[in-house]
């Protein structure tokens, strides 16, 4: 069960980071914007269909990284090398700075600064029971599956079957943490993974 902290405090705590960070990075995302256009045809932004709080739906928002229409030409897990990353993706993916606009998705409600990384509903269904439970708080923009995994692509890469290397080792593993840090949510805890990401962004 979500804690006091979850239930209370967080929402409030939420919008005013958010806020803040959208007006501190609202130049650098025009710049990016710019660059992901110049870099390849298409949009500046990307929108995919995620599984939210409640089961419901929400289009998560994220800097493009890949060729338009890239979803029709791959699996749903992105590996390194993947040959639908344009150029200034690669750097963005490897930076996370293709995550900033997520700060929107928080701003709406959609999601928190920190909480479980929504799921597109493929992989949702495949474990159904413990997303019953995930599924309870808000999905986050980063967590400490995100930080584990930062190299997810990677590992994926090296992988003979990379569909079932994510859904049978890599989403277990984010799934099981995720429900650790339902049951323990705090304050400190938040803070403590959002200063690490700020410094895997920084180190990267």
């Amino acid at each position: 069960m979500p804690t006091t902290y979850q239930t209370a405090a967080k929402r409030p705590l939420d919008i005013v980071l958010a806020t803040l960070g959208l007006a501190l990075v609202a130049p650098l995302l025009a710049v990016l914007a710019v660059a992901v256009k110049l870099d390849s045809p298409g949009p500046a932004l990307f929108g995919q269909e995620r599984v939210g709080r409640g089961g419901r739906p929400f289009k998560l928002w994220k800097m493009r990284t890949m060729v338009s229409g890239a979803a029709s030409l791959g699996l749903n897990v992105t590996v390194a090398g993947d040959p639908r990353v344009t150029r200034v993706g690669r750097l963005l993916r490897s930076t996370k700075l293709d995550e900033l606009p997520q700060l929107w998705n928080v701003l709406k409600g959609e999601m928190s600064l920190v909480g479980p990384r929504p799921e597109i509903a493929e992989f949702v269904g495949l474990f159904r029971d413990d997303y019953a439970i995930l599924l309870t708080v808000r999905p986050g923009i980063t967590d400490e599956a995100s930080l584990l995994f930062r190299r997810e692509e990677e590992m994926l890469a090296a992988a003979n079957d990379r569909r079932a290397e994510y859904v049978d080792k890599i989403l277990p593993r984010k799934i099981e943490l995720s429900r650790a840090y339902i049951r323990q949510a705090s304050l400190k805890r938040d803070l403590s993974i959002l200063i690490k990401t700020l410094f895997g962004i920084v180190a990267a």
